[in-house]
């Protein structure tokens, strides 16, 4: 009974859209205004060819097979059967009901047609045009309401008017015919559409999250340099009374209050980030830094992939902020490169100078023959790069080359070394 009910209400809806609701938004991208003006152009066309047809066939008297001129009344109704069709451009509902209203009124009014129907071809093609446009916005539901109500004048009057019912009987199955094709291009595009927007939804979302695992990752990192730190003052400050030797009272108090507030600043940072770590183990190992360069190298090697290192002599301390950062850049680029350029040679610039780090990597356009099948996913490691370089108040371009490949330059500026 519940399922019965739903299905009448579901119908009566339907109805009440067919009759009196507004036009749905259409299932396809809007066509821009130069394709508005053209449809405009062509539907305008196609309108005036078919109010002349109609115009020159309306009023055929039946008797003896002569003609009379038609009034000035019938050359309206004639214009006005095929009018609905430029309306339904921008509202196919309102034309479909102007031209249902004529189709069921039509017979009434003392005209003959073409072929003794109560209507003249125009019209019924006409009517199908704008049958077409407004139902293939409406679901499924609302299509076979208007198709039962098309079909309501359609019978009714060719069977009161028609003894031989071989041609309306033809056209019913052609209109129906019609009606499933265009319950299915609307059902399809209505379908391609929703994907399409869920796609969307889906793409934001993981770019959304992605952007937030990569902030936790970050604060992770940081959690785990920051604190090493303060282990370290919180180390020395407590063991500074026995190494320096004798020290006065109030020395050794501020060593002790020093080694207080770094344990204390250190507990109640772990109990802020202890929410990012969730269910995870805490990350005790020591954070890569930009010294490790090399070891990532050659671990890219080993995996065919073709890249040549610069870095100075030396380089400098900078702050393990800038050292982790500068790593995953270039750990996020080697596996970009290998992911969408495979084959193609890499080359990895470090730069430093006592203002800031200049990282540089580019990759070519890869091997043609490795590049057909494989599949592009839509990584957001880009994101993660940006995040951290936003972090540490640099800059981060990336982007194409000319020759195909893809470029990744970042500035790391290191503000007051460790």
């Amino acid at each position: 009974m519940k399922r019965l009910s739903a299905i009448a209400s579901a119908a009566r809806h339907a109805l009440i859209q067919v009759l009196t609701g507004p036009d749905p938004a259409p299932a396809w991208r809007r066509p821009s205004q130069q394709q508005r003006r053209a449809e405009y152009a062509a539907l305008g066309v196609a309108t005036l060819a078919l109010c002349f047809v109609n115009a020159t066939h309306v009023n055929q008297a039946a008797s003896g097979g002569a003609q009379s001129p038609p009034g000035a009344w019938q050359v309206v109704l004639a214009i006005a059967a095929v009018l609905p069709l430029p309306l339904a451009v921008t509202y196919p509902m309102a034309a479909w009901r102007v031209g249902w209203f004529v189709l069921l009124l039509s017979p009434l009014l003392p005209a003959a047609w073409w072929g003794g129907w109560p209507w003249g071809p125009p019209q019924v093609l006409a009517m199908l045009g704008v049958f077409c446009l407004a139902a293939v916005r409406q679901r499924r539901a609302a299509v076979w309401w208007m198709w039962s109500l098309t079909l309501i004048p359609w019978v009714g009057w060719l069977a009161k008017d028609i003894p031989n019912l071989n041609g309306p009987a033809a056209a019913t199955v052609v209109f129906t015919a019609v009606a499933i094709a265009v319950d299915s291009v609307g059902s399809r595009l209505r379908t391609q559409r929703a994907l399409a927007a869920q796609t969307v939804r889906t793409d934001t979302e993981q770019a959304r999250r992605a952007v937030l695992e990569e902030r936790t990752r970050i604060a992770r990192e940081l959690h785990d340099v920051v604190a090493h730190h303060l282990s370290l003052i919180a180390v020395q400050a407590e063991t500074a009374p026995y190494r320096l030797g004798e020290l006065t009272e109030p020395a050794r108090a501020e060593f002790s209050s020093m080694s207080e507030v770094a344990r204390e600043a250190l507990t109640e940072m772990r109990r802020l980030l202890d929410v990012l770590r969730q269910d995870q183990p805490a990350g005790l190992a020591p954070q890569p830094q930009l010294t490790e360069l090399p070891t990532l190298i050659d671990a890219a090697r080993r995996a065919g992939v073709e890249v040549e290192l610069s870095v100075p002599a030396e380089l400098g301390r900078v702050p393990a902020g800038v050292g982790v950062c500068a790593y995953r850049i270039v750990q996020e680029s080697l596996s970009n490169a290998g992911r969408h350029a495979p084959g193609a040679a890499v080359s990895v610039s470090v730069d430093q100078d006592a203002r800031a780090v200049r990282l540089r990597v580019a990759n070519g356009p890869g091997s043609a023959a490795a590049r057909p099948g494989r599949e592009r996913g839509r990584g957001h490691g880009l994101s993660g790069m940006h995040e951290r370089v936003a972090l540490l108040g640099g800059s981060l371009s990336v982007g194409p080359t000319p020759a195909g490949g893809f470029v990744v330059s970042a500035l790391l500026p290191l503000g007051e070394t460790p």
